[in-house]
């Protein structure tokens, strides 16, 4: 006989604030993303101010809007927050060689984990917080 195990059943408010979170990301990067490739020319200044060459940018646009594609999707938002770490990591470390204020990136991050957190009860067992 097969033992069923069951994941911890989050309450309701939990599961909305992480909805509402993962929104929050998925609007800030998607929408700036999006833009990004539709008119890149107001974002050219912001990354050579970073110091990126102004023909990346519709590249780095392209993998902002995958990352957050891959967050969408239930059954890859945890690969998906992966990336958007890997990605916001990237921003974080430009702003700091730059000498720029670096703490929205760690921010939206934060909202990136969190928000999974809140809104997939399997992700409690592996980042246990105990009292």
């Amino acid at each position: 006989m097969e033992k069923q195990t069951t994941a911890p059943m989050g309450s309701s408010a939990a599961l909305w604030i992480g909805r509402v979170m993962s929104l929050i990301v998925i609007a800030i990067m998607g929408l700036g993303g999006v833009a990004m490739l539709i008119d890149p020319q107001p974002m050219v200044k912001m990354l050579t101010d970073l110091g990126y060459q102004a023909g990346m940018a519709r590249g780095i646009a392209a993998v902002e809007v995958v990352c957050v594609l891959i967050y969408c999707y239930p059954r890859t938002a945890v690969l998906g927050a992966i990336l958007l770490t890997g990605y916001l990591g990237g921003a974080t470390a430009s702003h700091v060689r730059a000498g720029q204020p670096f703490w929205l990136p760690l921010i939206v991050g934060l909202f990136v984990w969190l928000g999974l957190y809140l809104r997939i009860p399997e992700l409690r067992r592996f980042v246990p917080f105990r009292r």
